[in-house]
């Protein structure tokens, strides 16, 4: 997840736009659409392109003779005929018109619609917002935000927001559609996603005591409710759900997918009228968490937001999370969009509360939602089997959840700002960091995952950046040598980064190695590598690339990492993607660095510390290399000036 602009700004386009090279604006769009039609779509990348970056990718993390057979296998597969047969089916496929992009259907299956673990703690993420000292009640604070947030949604719904670009370039803004009044459906074999009218469905469904409530965002009238009357409506719901949780239907959207299928068809069967309760939960603008309980320090907070008890929740939507103290944050449903789009929206939100930017409407008095009507409470209707269905899922979740780890280290010693007296990428930085703390730690490389947005082009979500190469390798081995120089591992370390940027580049321009071998093997036709017929292997089965350890090894991310900074943000982060891995969530501030770190309890504290150990040995390594070049390039001088003096 990549940073968007901060800016609250998001009216329609000027009229003396510049219009980017490449692009066009159609002049019968909306503003958010205008350059849509225009943005390129994913590229194929050629053959020989990724297997040379899928080669340079493997070598640090195998040995001479595991990386001779994965050069062979890798050779022997681009130079057949049925490499170029997949080349080809590929890049037809990008080039029918009727496809906007070749991956994007494949992937939103694999990695999220098909996908039939649990969505909390496997995919969802969340956001924990920046503390409001003005609003301390989780009714002034729910108030804020939803009235701030009806403004975003008023832009998303008429596609009136600002596109956003990175360097220029406009990015795609279709999964937009999906920020506000949409839900996630569990289905076999693969889940679905629906959009409900907003003018029809214009209400918030809060959570409390497990107790699910409808609020309209509007009055009789028609007029949008003040953040004023919202608190009002947030202080009845308090008052009404009272100290006594019910049975925790949410908790059923917890579980695995195929699980909640069936239990949601079991739930529709018990009573007629949960179609109805399930869809007004379901078509709501957001759901409102209201937790009853005041996180205080990083670990309780992420914790709360990440899964909270299983029970007060909805996983199928994107939720709004409100404690008892004020403290709030957002855990986003992630098969319909990236974070990019719930980045900008959070961030436009707080910051518009932040900075007085938002009309809250007038101020409460005594009489202030006297003539609307209370919140409705949405009963579900249930029998001895469905209690029995909430009843297992609670106890799958708290097995899993209490299965986990989670720490933050909030590293104070530098951020940014220091970096950039270095002239590197502070991303690029930060990801050497992980690759020394993890070498610390285990002896080795860390396969890792960091995510690269590519809405540069039609219907584009992510890429890999392959973190660890041959360079990074190689300046971590001189770190942990201890008779290197600093000069020497500052040299190393530059290289590392400047290999990092390329690949990174490579990433967001679609040229990375994983989707594009993803997109290969999904061309074989079925029976064509089970019957051995042109496959160019001749002796079954798949492409021996595919079958060769090191294509295996080296996609199963141990590190899956990703940065996303916001100045209104106070943490963030995900699940691991692999049993023996670690979700690494990071964020870059002008004076600091904060992971989260999270994984199947695998001496997750122990890796914290070597994030700061390792965060810290490259500041002092760059600090010395730098003094050094500095005292040698005065005795440079010196020298030359008494040489031109003698002379």
């Amino acid at each position: 997840m990549s940073k968007p602009s901060r800016s609250l700004k998001s009216s329609a386009p000027r009229s003396s736009e510049s219009v980017p090279p490449g692009y066009a604006i159609d002049p019968n769009a909306p503003p958010m659409l205008r350059f849509q039609e225009s943005i390129p779509h994913l590229p194929v990348p050629s053959l020989s392109s990724t297997a040379t970056k899928y080669l340079e990718s493997v070598r640090p993390h195998v040995d001479d003779v595991a990386y001779a057979n994965t050069e062979a296998a890798v050779k022997e597969f681009i130079s057949s005929p049925y490499a170029a047969e997949l080349q080809n089916r590929l890049e037809a496929r990008a080039a029918d018109p009727s496809v906007k992009n070749w991956l994007s259907d494949w992937w939103n299956d694999v990695a999220y619609m098909g996908y039939r673990d649990p969505v909390v703690v496997f995919v969802s993420y969340f956001y924990v917002h920046l503390d409001d000292k003005f609003r301390s009640t989780p009714a002034a604070r729910a108030a804020s935000l939803l009235k701030a947030m009806l403004s975003f949604r008023e832009m998303t719904e008429r596609q009136l927001l600002e596109p956003e670009k990175v360097r220029g370039a406009p990015l795609c803004m279709d999964s937009y559609k999906w920020l506000f009044h949409s839900s996630r459906y569990p289905v076999k074999p693969s889940d679905i996603a629906r959009k409900f009218d907003p003018s029809t469905h214009n209400h918030v469904v809060f959570i409390r005591k497990n107790k699910f409530y409808s609020v309209p965002l509007v009055d009789a009238s028609g007029k949008e409710l003040s953040a004023a009357e919202l608190e009002v409506q947030v202080e009845r719901i308090i008052q009404d759900a009272g100290s006594d949780p019910s049975l925790p239907i949410g908790a059923l959207t917890s579980d695995n997918r195929d699980l909640w299928t069936d239990a949601r068809a079991t739930l529709l069967s018990a009573s007629s009228a949960n179609q109805k309760t399930l869809e007004t939960i379901e078509s709501a603008m957001i759901i409102v968490c209201l937790d009853d309980t005041k996180p205080v320090t990083r670990e309780e907070i992420s914790w709360a937001c990440w899964v909270g008890n299983g029970r007060n929740r909805f996983y199928d939507k994107h939720q709004l999370i409100i404690f008892d103290n004020g403290r709030s944050g957002f855990l986003g449903e992630h098969s319909c969009m990236d974070g990019t789009p719930t980045l900008r929206m959070n961030e436009f939100v707080l910051g518009a509360v932040a900075q007085n930017k938002i009309d809250l409407g007038p101020p409460r008095t005594g009489d202030t939602g006297a003539k609307l009507p209370g919140p409705e409470r949405l009963e579900f209707v249930v029998n001895g089997e469905v209690e029995k269905l909430v009843r297992d899922a609670e106890g799958r979740f708290d097995r899993l959840v209490g299965e986990h780890d989670l720490f933050v280290l909030h590293y104070e010693g530098y951020g940014k700002n220091h970096i950039k007296k270095f002239k590197a990428s502070p991303d690029a930085w930060a990801q050497l960091v992980k690759q020394l703390a993890f070498h610390k730690m285990f002896g080795r490389p860390a396969v890792t995952y960091e995510s690269a947005q590519t809405r540069k082009y039609q219907l584009g979500r992510t890429e890999v950046i392959r973190s660890a190469s041959v360079e990074s390798r190689r300046w971590v081995e001189a770190m942990v040598d201890p008779y290197e120089s600093d000069t020497h591992r500052a040299t190393l370390f530059r290289s590392a980064v400047a290999r990092h940027l390329q690949y990174a580049a490579w990433a967001a321009d679609g040229q990375g190695v994983d989707r594009h071998l993803f997109g290969l093997k999904k061309m074989i036709k079925a029976g064509e590598c089970e019957e051995g017929e042109g496959n160019g292997e001749g002796n079954g089965g798949l492409p021996a690339i595919y079958r060769d350890p090191s294509y295996a090894k080296t996609s199963r991310w141990e590190l899956s990492t990703s940065q996303l900074s916001s100045r209104y943000f106070d943490g963030w982060g995900y699940g691991e993607v692999v049993p023996d891995g670690y979700g690494l969530s990071y964020s870059i501030g002008d004076d600091y660095i904060r992971w989260t770190i999270t994984s199947l309890k695998r001496d997750t504290a122990q890796l914290r510390h070597y994030l700061a150990e390792a965060a810290t040995e490259v500041r002092v390594m760059m600090e010395n290399a730098s003094a050094e070049a500095v005292k040698a390039s005065s005795e440079g001088q010196g020298h030359q000036e008494k040489h031109k003096h003698r002379l």
